[in-house]
Parts: structure tokens; sequence; C-alpha cells
């Protein structure tokens, strides 16, 4: 008699799965990233006219077929409610009748994008003849992995059929219901139109064991997507064994100057914290110059105390900010939140604002408020960040604020893309040589 598996415990984090039969999904992705090659192959011949159809079809097939897709998304939510999700994940989770409109309006912006694949990104003729050509192309089978975001779903979709790749998309369980329907929407749509269904594949099994195999299918898998938390992505890069291009944690942090317009700092740094919290474009860290922080602090603890944002301040910011200020233990500034409560720190210089960013930060998207032209350039270029901004909030770190319609996510790595990653992220280049019977000598 066969023994019994022992059930395996629930892992939180996506750390690495090790089991007990070592091939318990591999058949099944494989059919499914098979599917995706043979018909990535397919898409990067099809012509711009017919990629843009498809993304159309699709936009509206999502805004006829609404109602169907915020019924399954409350069946998530729901269930998410009682698991005791976090109201950041919750949001995060949400589908409305807007956010629906926006991701068909996605769609609608990425088809009127230029098309990545008609570029020509050098061309030169050698002493001997030989033209050669550098052009843009398809990475092939992208595989995206996020958690509790819906919208990603039809992001990714888009621009991946956009830019003539496939893609594999594993969602969150806490997501399945509305990342089923979507994936149905999507599918039907393309259906209609000259691009295959199977260039969108959706791996059906919320188990995380299936992540171990879909990130070593090297052979037919040109890049994996993780986006989520910190110790998913850490786990899926442990994993793999397909090239992982990461979305890290966004621990973001905003600077006032001394020079700083102290109204428009208030904005800046009430929109960056309040806004949306539970992103990864969210402020986590304010930082102050100390010749403004009598004159501003107390108004800004104000406005947070006033829309429920939890306040951690150094020795004075506390003394500055009343009793509302709890003391900043040393991990708050190397903590992503992810909800209503801020780190600040008083600063005495914008040396010290800099080296704080690129000692604690995360890399990803960092802010200074300033009139002093000097100051922004030395911040500008001395913040080791994918974005950085002046005069804005970091909530503006996004594919379509950026003008490129969505993104697949933003990337905290240097290597082969950094900061929102939209059309020219999907693409890789290869040399188209001409010759006339040239050898080599």
């Amino acid at each position: 008699m066969a023994k019994k598996k022992k059930p395996r415990k629930s892992v939180r984090g996506f750390r690495p799965v090790t089991l007990s039969t070592p091939a318990d999904y591999r058949e099944e992705i494989a059919g499914v990233c098979l599917k995706a090659k043979q018909a990535s192959r397919l898409l990067a011949l099809t012509s711009t006219a017919a990629r843009n159809r498809a993304l159309e079809s699709i936009a509206s097939a999502l805004e006829r077929r609404r109602d169907e897709i915020l019924f399954k998304n409350e069946i998530d939510l729901e269930a998410g409610r009682k698991a005791g999700l976090s109201a950041a994940l919750l949001d995060r989770l949400t589908l409305t009748a807007d956010r629906v409109r926006a991701m068909s309006q996605g769609l609608r912006d990425i088809a009127q994008l230029p098309d990545p694949l008609d570029e020509t990104v050098s061309e030169w003729k050698r002493p001997n003849g030989l033209v050669v050509r550098k052009v843009r192309v398809p990475l092939g089978v992208v595989a995206m992995i996020y958690e509790a975001r819906p919208n990603v779903t039809v992001d990714s979709a888009g621009l991946c059929l956009k830019s003539g790749n496939a893609v594999v998309l594993r969602g969150g369980k806490e997501a399945f219901n509305s990342n089923t329907a979507l994936v149905g929407v999507v599918q039907s749509a393309l259906g209609e139109t000259e691009i295959s269904p199977a260039a969108v594949q959706f791996v059906s099994t919320t188990d995380r064991a299936a992540i171990r195999d879909l990130v070593r299918m090297d052979k037919l898998v040109d890049l994996v997507i993780p986006r989520g938390g910190e110790e998913m992505v850490q786990a899926i890069r442990d994993m793999a064994t397909v090239p992982v291009l990461s979305h890290g944690k966004g621990l973001c942090a905003v600077y006032v100057d001394k020079a700083a317009d102290l109204d428009m700092a208030a904005r800046i740094a009430f929109n960056a914290k309040v806004q949306r919290p539970g992103v990864c474009n969210a402020m986590e860290t304010l930082l102050v110059h100390r010749d403004v922080a009598g004159r501003f602090l107390p108004g800004m603890v104000g406005k947070y105390a006033a829309a429920g944002v939890e306040v951690h301040g150094d020795d004075e910011t506390k003394r500055l900010g009343g009793k509302t200020v709890k003391a900043a233990r040393s991990e708050d500034w190397d903590t992503e939140f992810l909800n209503l409560t801020v780190a600040v720190k008083v600063v005495a210089s914008l040396e010290e604002a800099v080296a704080h960013i690129n000692m604690h930060g995360s890399h990803h998207s960092d802010s200074i408020v300033t009139d002093d032209a000097g100051a922004a350039e030395k911040f500008l270029s001395q913040v080791d960040s994918a974005a950085v901004f002046h005069n804005a909030s970091t909530r503006l770190h996004d594919g379509s604020v950026f003008g490129l319609g969505a993104e697949m996510g933003i990337s905290t790595q240097k290597l082969h893309a950094r900061g929102t990653m939209g059309l020219r992220e999907l693409t890789t280049t290869k040399y188209v040589v001409r010759g006339s019977g040239q050898v080599r000598e």
C-alpha cells in the first residue's frame, strides 16, 4: 500500500517549496509553456495593425462583460475579508467599474503607442561591403508571477501582445476567480482576431509548487517577471533557471529641502503617503531639512493625524510634532509599511538626505522638494534609484503616467531594464547582416 503524502504546510511569503514528488506540475506547466512558445513564433510575425485590433477587441470585451468580472471579483473580496487580508491587500484586490474602465483604456492607450518591433536601433556598412543592422525583436515568452492585483492580468497581456510576446500568467490565490474571469475574456476576444488565444496562457492551479516548475522552464520561457512582496521575489530568484527581472520592494522617500516651497512640500508629502498607501511607489520615509523643520513638521504631522497616518519620528520630529508622534525604531528606516504609517527624520543637510536614501531605500522612487536648482540637480544625480523626482510625488512613477499605456512592473535592478517597464523593455535585439558572398579570411 502506497504511503500517504504528508500534507504541505501553508507557505507564507513564497519561500522555496520542497516536495516529496518533485514533478507534481511539471507536465502541466510544460504543456502551458509549449503552447505559449508555439504561439509566440506566430505572434512575432503579425502586423502592428493586427496586434492593435486585438487590443481593441479585448478592451471592448472587458466593457461588455464588466458585470461578470465584478461578480467574480466580489467572490475573491468576500473570501479575502474572511481570511483577514489587510486593508492594503484588499485595495489591491478590488475591481470597480472605474478600474475595469481604466484597464480598457490602458489597452487602447497601448494600441496607440509606436510599435517597438518596427525599430532599427542602428545600421552601418563595413569596408568589406557587409551591411549590419541591429533591430528590435520580441523576447518570446514572458512568465508573469504576481499577487493580489487582477489588473496586472490585463496590463501584462496587453503589453506582451503589442510587443509580440506570448505571456504565461500566474496570479495569486487571493485573485483566482477574478483572474480566471479576466483571462477568459481576453482569450475569447482573441478568438475573434488574427491572433491565437494561445498567446495568453494561465496557470490554473493556486498551489505555489507550480511556480517552481514554471520558473525552471528555461527551454520554453525567456523571462520571468515576479511582481509582489520581497520574500516572494527572492524565493523566485533562488528557484529560477529562467532569467528573472525582479520588481523589488518600494521603500520610497521624499526629502523636503531648506529651499522648498513648504505648501508644495506638504501637498507632495501628503499625496505620496496617503493617496494609495498600499502600493510600491507610495512614500515610506519623509526627510526634512533642519532649517525648515520647525515651520513644516507641526502642520504636516497634523495633516497626517487627520488622515489617520501614524508617524514614527526621530527625537527632533517628536519634539516638533507633539504627542501623536511615536518614537522611530532603527528598523523603521528599512521598512516598507504599505499602510498609513510613515517614518520621519530631520536631517542637517542635502548630503545627509542623499546618504540616508542610498543606505536605507530600495532604489525605487525618491523625490526632492526644493526651489534650489543646484540642490535639485545634486539630488537627481546622486540618488541611485530607478526614478528620481524634483517637486513631484513618488506616486507618479507609473507606466500610464509616463505615457507607456500600462506597465509590467517597476524594476529596481539594472539589467536588462530599470524602472517602469513598458513595451521597449519587453524586447531584445538581434543583428540582421546582409552580404554579397563575403567570407572570413
